[in-house]
Protein backbone atom coordinates (compact mmCIF):
# COMPACT_ATOMS: atom_id res chain seq x y z
CA UNK A 1 0.00 0.00 0.00
CA UNK A 2 2.82 2.41 0.85
CA UNK A 3 4.28 2.15 -2.65
CA UNK A 4 1.14 3.41 -4.37
CA UNK A 5 0.43 6.37 -2.06
CA UNK A 6 1.76 9.83 -2.96
CA UNK A 7 5.30 10.57 -1.85
CA UNK A 8 8.63 11.87 -3.12
CA UNK A 9 9.45 8.76 -5.18
CA UNK A 10 6.08 8.74 -6.89
CA UNK A 11 6.31 12.44 -7.70
CA UNK A 12 9.71 11.73 -9.25
CA UNK A 13 8.26 8.79 -11.23
CA UNK A 14 5.37 10.91 -12.51
CA UNK A 15 7.81 13.56 -13.68
CA UNK A 16 9.97 10.86 -15.32
CA UNK A 17 6.97 9.47 -17.19
CA UNK A 18 5.91 12.90 -18.37
CA UNK A 19 9.41 13.83 -19.40
CA UNK A 20 10.47 10.67 -21.20
CA UNK A 21 7.59 8.21 -21.41
CA UNK A 22 7.21 4.79 -19.86
CA UNK A 23 10.04 2.98 -21.63
CA UNK A 24 12.72 5.59 -20.87
CA UNK A 25 11.34 5.98 -17.34
CA UNK A 26 11.79 2.27 -16.53
CA UNK A 27 15.38 2.66 -15.22
CA UNK A 28 14.10 5.19 -12.68
CA UNK A 29 11.26 2.83 -11.71
CA UNK A 30 13.66 -0.09 -11.27
CA UNK A 31 16.03 2.11 -9.27
CA UNK A 32 13.24 3.22 -6.94
CA UNK A 33 11.96 -0.31 -6.37
CA UNK A 34 15.34 -2.04 -5.99
CA UNK A 35 16.70 0.77 -3.81
CA UNK A 36 13.71 0.45 -1.53
CA UNK A 37 13.94 -3.35 -1.50
CA UNK A 38 17.60 -3.10 -0.47
CA UNK A 39 16.62 -0.72 2.31
CA UNK A 40 13.88 -3.16 3.40
CA UNK A 41 16.53 -5.88 3.56
CA UNK A 42 19.09 -3.85 5.55
CA UNK A 43 16.90 -1.96 8.02
CA UNK A 44 16.01 -5.07 10.08
CA UNK A 45 19.71 -5.66 10.72
CA UNK A 46 19.99 -2.49 12.71
CA UNK A 47 20.76 0.09 10.04
CA UNK A 48 17.96 2.28 11.37
CA UNK A 49 19.18 1.81 14.97
CA UNK A 50 22.72 2.68 13.95
CA UNK A 51 21.63 5.90 12.26
CA UNK A 52 19.32 6.87 15.13
CA UNK A 53 21.97 6.07 17.78
CA UNK A 54 24.42 8.56 16.30
CA UNK A 55 22.96 12.07 16.26
CA UNK A 56 25.61 13.32 13.83
CA UNK A 57 24.75 10.57 11.33
CA UNK A 58 21.06 11.33 11.66
CA UNK A 59 21.69 15.04 11.21
CA UNK A 60 23.86 14.36 8.16
CA UNK A 61 21.18 12.07 6.70
CA UNK A 62 18.47 14.64 7.40
CA UNK A 63 20.25 17.66 5.92
CA UNK A 64 21.96 15.70 3.15
CA UNK A 65 18.58 14.28 2.21
CA UNK A 66 17.01 17.73 2.29
CA UNK A 67 19.77 19.12 0.06
CA UNK A 68 19.42 16.24 -2.41
CA UNK A 69 15.63 16.61 -2.52
CA UNK A 70 15.97 20.36 -3.03
CA UNK A 71 18.45 19.84 -5.88
CA UNK A 72 16.20 17.22 -7.46
CA UNK A 73 13.10 19.39 -7.10
CA UNK A 74 14.98 22.26 -8.77
CA UNK A 75 16.09 19.95 -11.58
CA UNK A 76 12.50 18.81 -12.16
CA UNK A 77 11.01 22.29 -11.82
CA UNK A 78 13.43 23.84 -14.31
CA UNK A 79 13.32 21.05 -16.89
CA UNK A 80 13.04 22.22 -20.49
CA UNK A 81 9.65 23.60 -21.45
CA UNK A 82 9.11 21.22 -24.36
CA UNK A 83 8.64 17.53 -25.08
CA UNK A 84 9.61 16.42 -28.56
CA UNK A 85 8.61 12.78 -28.23
CA UNK A 86 8.18 10.03 -25.68
CA UNK A 87 11.91 9.42 -25.92
CA UNK A 88 12.92 13.07 -26.03
CA UNK A 89 13.66 13.67 -22.37
CA UNK A 90 16.12 12.23 -19.92
CA UNK A 91 14.57 11.29 -16.58
CA UNK A 92 16.39 10.41 -13.38
CA UNK A 93 18.06 7.05 -14.08
CA UNK A 94 18.49 3.79 -12.19
CA UNK A 95 21.18 4.97 -9.78
CA UNK A 96 19.37 8.22 -9.03
CA UNK A 97 16.16 6.33 -8.27
CA UNK A 98 17.97 3.85 -6.02
CA UNK A 99 20.02 6.42 -4.11
CA UNK A 100 16.95 8.60 -3.72
CA UNK A 101 15.42 6.02 -1.36
CA UNK A 102 18.16 6.57 1.19
CA UNK A 103 17.31 10.27 1.55
CA UNK A 104 13.55 9.80 1.28
CA UNK A 105 11.87 10.04 4.71
CA UNK A 106 8.89 7.98 3.56
CA UNK A 107 11.26 5.13 2.63
CA UNK A 108 12.79 5.09 6.10
CA UNK A 109 9.39 5.15 7.81
CA UNK A 110 7.98 2.39 5.62
CA UNK A 111 11.09 0.20 6.02
CA UNK A 112 11.20 0.53 9.79
CA UNK A 113 7.44 0.00 10.14
CA UNK A 114 7.45 -3.06 7.86
CA UNK A 115 10.38 -4.62 9.73
CA UNK A 116 8.69 -4.06 13.09
CA UNK A 117 5.36 -5.39 11.84
CA UNK A 118 6.31 -8.40 9.74
CA UNK A 119 9.57 -9.76 11.15
CA UNK A 120 9.76 -11.89 14.28
CA UNK A 121 12.76 -13.04 16.33
CA UNK A 122 11.37 -16.57 16.65
CA UNK A 123 10.21 -17.04 13.07
CA UNK A 124 13.37 -18.44 11.53
CA UNK A 125 16.48 -17.04 9.93
CA UNK A 126 16.62 -13.23 10.07
CA UNK A 127 18.31 -13.19 6.65
CA UNK A 128 15.53 -15.26 5.09
CA UNK A 129 12.87 -13.08 6.75
CA UNK A 130 14.51 -9.84 5.60
CA UNK A 131 15.06 -11.19 2.08
CA UNK A 132 11.42 -12.33 1.93
CA UNK A 133 10.22 -8.92 3.10
CA UNK A 134 12.42 -7.17 0.52
CA UNK A 135 11.35 -9.52 -2.27
CA UNK A 136 7.65 -9.18 -1.49
CA UNK A 137 7.97 -5.42 -1.29
CA UNK A 138 9.72 -5.33 -4.65
CA UNK A 139 7.01 -7.45 -6.27
CA UNK A 140 4.24 -5.26 -4.81
CA UNK A 141 6.03 -1.97 -5.46
CA UNK A 142 6.83 -2.60 -9.10
CA UNK A 143 3.22 -2.42 -10.37
CA UNK A 144 2.24 0.18 -7.76
CA UNK A 145 5.01 2.57 -8.76
CA UNK A 146 4.43 1.79 -12.43
CA UNK A 147 1.01 3.45 -12.07
CA UNK A 148 2.72 6.77 -11.30
CA UNK A 149 5.17 6.41 -14.19
CA UNK A 150 2.30 5.54 -16.55
CA UNK A 151 0.25 8.48 -15.27
CA UNK A 152 3.10 10.82 -16.13
CA UNK A 153 3.35 9.27 -19.59
CA UNK A 154 -0.44 9.49 -20.04
CA UNK A 155 -0.49 13.24 -19.45
CA UNK A 156 2.47 13.69 -21.78
CA UNK A 157 0.22 14.51 -24.76
CA UNK A 158 -1.26 17.43 -22.82
CA UNK A 159 2.25 18.64 -22.09
CA UNK A 160 3.29 19.25 -25.69
CA UNK A 161 2.34 22.84 -25.04
CA UNK A 162 5.53 24.43 -23.60
CA UNK A 163 3.58 26.55 -21.12
CA UNK A 164 1.67 23.54 -19.73
CA UNK A 165 4.89 21.56 -19.47
CA UNK A 166 6.63 24.35 -17.57
CA UNK A 167 3.67 24.53 -15.19
CA UNK A 168 3.62 20.74 -14.76
CA UNK A 169 7.37 20.65 -14.09
CA UNK A 170 7.08 23.53 -11.64
CA UNK A 171 4.24 21.82 -9.77
CA UNK A 172 6.09 18.47 -9.64
CA UNK A 173 9.24 20.23 -8.44
CA UNK A 174 7.30 22.22 -5.85
CA UNK A 175 5.55 19.11 -4.51
CA UNK A 176 8.89 17.38 -4.16
CA UNK A 177 10.37 20.44 -2.43
CA UNK A 178 7.43 20.49 -0.01
CA UNK A 179 8.29 16.95 1.05
CA UNK A 180 11.51 18.36 2.52
CA UNK A 181 9.42 19.57 5.46
CA UNK A 182 9.15 15.92 6.56
CA UNK A 183 12.92 15.71 6.86
CA UNK A 184 13.92 18.95 8.53
CA UNK A 185 11.20 19.33 11.13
Amino acid sequence: MAAVTPGPSNIMLTAAGARAGVLRGLPCLLGVTTGMALMMFLVPFGLASLVLAHPAALKLLRWGGAAFLLWLSWKIATSAGRIESASGGTPIGYLGGAVFQWVNPKSWLVSASAAATFLSAGAGSPIVQAASLAGLFFLAALPSCFVWLAFGAAVQHVLHNPRRLRIFNAVMGALLALSIVLIVR
